[in-house]
């Protein structure tokens, strides 16, 4: 129980107050349960690793692809420029929370309760009395990114196993450039899938932000031990960029500007990290910190892996690595990294769907409505990977409308709405309007690239896309 244990009296108790329906759970931990009993919440360490491994996820593996299509100049100015958006948007995110909380009084508010509470003060009457519809759209849009970002994990760890097993027979020692591998499957990549669902259903039982920071540590282990052999390998020998055009076809940076949306992942666990805190005054040293790491691997391993491989860059910079054991493990070890992130990503759509369920039941079966809940989203998950074909591009489509909503579009909005009546500066009001364009725009362009990527022969180069069979 100590895993899986909840105060459920307390969410239950929530969940019964009049002005908020069961349907309105918190899209993170509430302010009643922020700390459950005889828990001291997160460190800061515990935080950073959680914040990192949130947000390295299977787009970065797709980004020297990215820059391709963007251009050796424009691509890593352009890549460096969006990190830095969302992270503004982000600590806009966290400002607007911490405004209202001191406004109403609660120590802490989501991100749904956020969008709501801004609502019910803002001018127009319309949109005051359908606040809560702010609330229901974040929570969608919420469970909507995370479970698709489940289901895309799904996909890589199942397509990674089956090539390191299938292609474990014409795997050498001697690491030579790869040559292009026509294999017929001896196993449906769906039976992989459903090798990996039991596994996955007892890692989401884990319930608690603190344990699986443990989880989160040996992810970043294998995750650094992974880029350790891959910067390893495009180190070395980098041909002189001559050749490479400093700005790609304006048509190819659309698809750049999709695949730099959808990697950055972790929008999602900004304000659910900070309420888990011990001290969540330290947060934002944590976020600037985090975030600069990852921006900068970003930039280094899109940059320089298609300085190294150039115009043969592929889809996932694995399938340019030599097919030799040493590099195959890097596969291993990524996928071990994702398949802990899985529980992370996880956590929200849970923390949002769970105390609405258990709402329905007597507090004694509250344990087995949360395990059944959990091991059902799981299920959902895996099923998606396996029915819907081409299931990365399907949640790319989905993942770039849902995360520039809720990383580019609603926190400078929010902005807007709370403090344009406490004598907003005419400079931060242009700004939060043109993030916002920008926002919308990366949507657009994101959902650009999803169509245009499923409308290509299933073969072709998608940028999160990993398998190798012709």
């Amino acid at each position: 129980m100590s895993l899986l244990g909840r105060n459920y009296s307390k969410e239950l108790n929530s969940l019964d107050h009049g002005s908020q329906p069961p349907s309105e759970s918190s899209s993170s931990t509430t302010s009643e349960n922020v700390h459950p009993a005889g828990e001291a919440g997160l460190s800061m360490m515990q935080t950073l690793i959680h914040l990192l491994k949130c947000n390295i996820g299977t787009g970065l593996l797709g980004l020297p692809l990215a820059i391709k299509n963007a251009g050796l100049l424009v691509g890593p100015v352009s890549l460096l420029a969006i990190g830095v958006l969302t992270v503004h948007c982000m600590v806009i995110l966290l400002n607007c929370a911490h405004h209202l909380s001191q406004r109403l009084h609660k120590n802490f508010v989501n991100y749904g309760e956020a969008t709501m509470y801004s609502l019910e003060t803002c001018p127009n009457t319309w949109l005051r009395t359908h606040a809560v519809w702010g609330r229901y759209t974040v929570s969608f849009l919420l469970i909507i990114t995370q479970l698709g970002f489940c289901s895309v994990y799904f996909m890589f760890m199942a397509d990674n196993l089956q090539q390191m097993v299938e292609e474990a027979h014409v795997t050498s020692n001697i690491c030579q450039p790869r040559e292009i591998l026509v294999l017929t499957p001896i196993l449906d990549i769906r039976v992989y899938m459903l090798t990996i669902l039991p596994c996955l259903i007892l890692l989401v039982f884990i319930q608690n932000l603190k344990v699986l920071s443990i989880f989160s540590t040996l992810a970043n282990i294998t995750t650094l031990g992974s880029m350790a052999l891959i910067f390893e390998y495009i180190m070395q020998g980098i041909p002189y960029p001559s050749d490479l055009p400093l700005v790609a076809n304006w048509k190819t940076f659309l698809l750049f500007f999709g695949t730099a949306i959808f990697t950055f992942e972790g929008v999602g666990m900004v304000l659910p990290l900070k309420n888990q805190m011990k001290h969540p005054q330290q947060f934002s040293f944590v976020l600037y910190l985090g975030m600069s790491i990852v921006i900068v691997l970003y930039i280094c391993l899109g940059t320089l892996g298609y300085m190294k491989f150039g115009s043969d860059t592929q889809a996932s910079i694995t399938l340019n690595l030599p097919n030799c054991w040493l590099y195959q493990s890097v596969k291993l070890m990524y996928s071990i990294g994702i398949f802990f992130t899985y529980a992370l990503q996880f956590h929200v759509p849970a923390e949002i769907i769970i105390p609405f369920a258990i709402s329905q039941v007597s507090e004694s079966w509250a344990l087995f409505a949360d395990l059944s809940v959990r091991s059902g989203l799981v299920c959902l998950t895996c099923v998606s990977a396996i029915l819907i074909p081409r299931l990365d591009l399907v949640i790319s489509l989905i993942g770039s409308v849902s995360s520039s909503a809720l990383a580019l579009i609603i926190p400078p909005l929010l902005e807007i709405v709370i403090l344009y009546s406490e004598d907003m500066s005419y400079v931060t009001f242009a700004k939060d309007i043109m993030i916002s364009i920008l926002g919308l725009l990366g949507c657009i362009f994101g959902t650009y690239q999803a169509l245009y990527e499923l409308t290509q022969p299933i073969n072709h180069s998608m940028a999160n896309f990993t398998g190798v069979y012709a």
